[in-house]
């Protein structure tokens, strides 16, 4: 993850709308368990990996395994978005400032995924 959001972070062009978006989205994952803040009260965008104090206007749980395939392309985010395996809590209207940041890690998580050799575990999957 942290190669994700270092791409993503390099690269702000592609989160513009979310570095001005004033929102702080947790995100967090099961099996395994981690956390992830993002953090875009101001640029340049700030992404903390592990338990954070504080609030976040928007949560979002969801199986790292769910989130692996997501971004490898194996599944649908608006599937499982509306099936509920991704949970959200949280004003749902400015999440959608969210997607510009999921779709910039959706960039680059597959050439990183290979890299470690987890590529096979979304073909299997899906």
């Amino acid at each position: 993850m942290q190669e994700v959001f270092d791409y993503v972070m390099e690269h702000p062009e592609h989160v513009d709308s979310f570095m001005h978006s004033n929102l702080v989205v947790r995100m967090t994952t099961t099996d395994p368990d981690a956390e992830i803040v993002l953090d875009g009260r101001q640029p340049p965008l700030g992404v903390f990996f592990g338990s954070r104090p504080g609030r976040a206007n928007l949560e979002v749980n969801l199986a790292a395994d769910l989130l692996h395939a997501l971004w490898m392309g194996a599944e649908s985010t608006h599937q499982a978005f509306f099936n509920g395996r991704i949970q959200t809590r949280g004003n749902l209207l400015k999440a959608m400032q969210l997607i510009e940041v999921f779709l910039a890690a959706e960039r680059i998580y597959p050439t990183i995924a290979r890299r470690y050799g987890l590529a096979d575990v979304a073909e299997e999957s899906g």
